[in-house]
């Protein structure tokens, strides 16, 4: 068994047919301890999706569901959780995020979830 990776899923949605939705599925099936965040409140299974930005001990990675221009106000919340990575999944790109990431000592991939996750690469 692979280790657990506290993920933050950032853009989570109830909507089953969203790939963040998909991906807090995957994770948790994957038993990984997943803190879903998002625009409204609702749930993914048994993950409550939050909508504040609480303070998280211990982050393994952030994945993005969000398109660049929403990112933006995330910025700082992201860099304080201290993640060890950041996973930009399509859609998702952001070369100023991506940047601050590397210059804050946090590995930032262009990557998908759930290819990472059916492939054993997470």
């Amino acid at each position: 068994m692979n280790e657990q990776k506290k993920t933050v899923v950032l853009g989570a949605s109830d909507n089953p047919s969203r790939y963040s939705y998909l991906a807090v599925e995957r994770l948790t099936q994957h038993q990984h301890p997943v803190i879903a965040l998002g625009r409204k409140q609702g749930s993914i299974g048994n993950t409550s999706i939050l909508t504040d930005r609480p303070s998280i001990e211990a982050v393994d990675t952030v994945t993005l569901y969000l398109n660049e221009q929403n990112q933006k106000d995330y910025y700082a919340y992201i860099l304080s959780l201290h993640p060890k990575r950041i996973i930009f999944n399509p859609g998702t790109e952001n070369d100023e995020l991506f940047d601050l990431a590397k210059a804050n000592g946090i590995e930032a991939l262009e990557a998908c979830t759930l290819v990472m996750l059916s492939t054993g690469q997470y």
